[in-house]
């Protein structure tokens, strides 16, 4: 069973930390593909945000951002392997991030072909989510082990 459990994940994290080895080689001095793509979707989500909620974002060097997203994942990935909560918390912290500002189906009329790609990717990436609350609610439901105590012998 333990055998398993770690099989898992393995495959799991390995989405994630292979995400992030194929960044990290892109990543070049202007932050690579993934800045060139980030860009026009973090402008749109910054803005949606300014529109909607009133609150400015700060100005955000993309460089960093992917390197973020890079650490996140790498260290995350490596971390919930070993089947550590913090290296989910790693994960969850990157989905929550990343995810909405990726997978921007909200910009998108529902009859346009990118909007059902866009929203397949969403929701796939909600279910990584999920399963990493899951992971997180199942390690802490787990009782920690006590040690034994040695019996007390009667005196009389």
């Amino acid at each position: 069973m333990a055998f398993a459990s770690f099989l898992g994940r393995v495959l799991f994290a390995s989405v994630f930390i292979l995400s992030a080895y194929q960044e990290f080689n892109e990543y070049g001095l202007d932050g690579g593909p993934a800045a060139k793509a980030l860009r026009p979707k973090l402008d749109t989500f910054t803005n949606r945000v300014h529109f909607h909620v009133g609150f400015q974002l700060p100005d955000i060097e993309l460089k960093i951002l992917i390197a973020g997203a890079i650490a996140l994942k790498g260290f995350g990935g490596v971390l919930f392997i070993f089947g550590s909560s913090f290296g989910a918390f790693l994960l969850l912290l990157h989905q929550l991030i990343a995810t909405p500002i990726y997978y921007d189906f909200y910009n998108y009329d529902s009859e346009d072909k990118e909007f059902t790609q866009l929203f397949i990717k969403f929701t796939q990436n909600m279910a990584l989510f999920g399963a990493l609350l899951f992971f997180i609610g199942m390690k802490n439901s787990i009782p920690k082990r006590q040690p034994k105590k040695a019996p007390k012998t009667k005196t009389y």
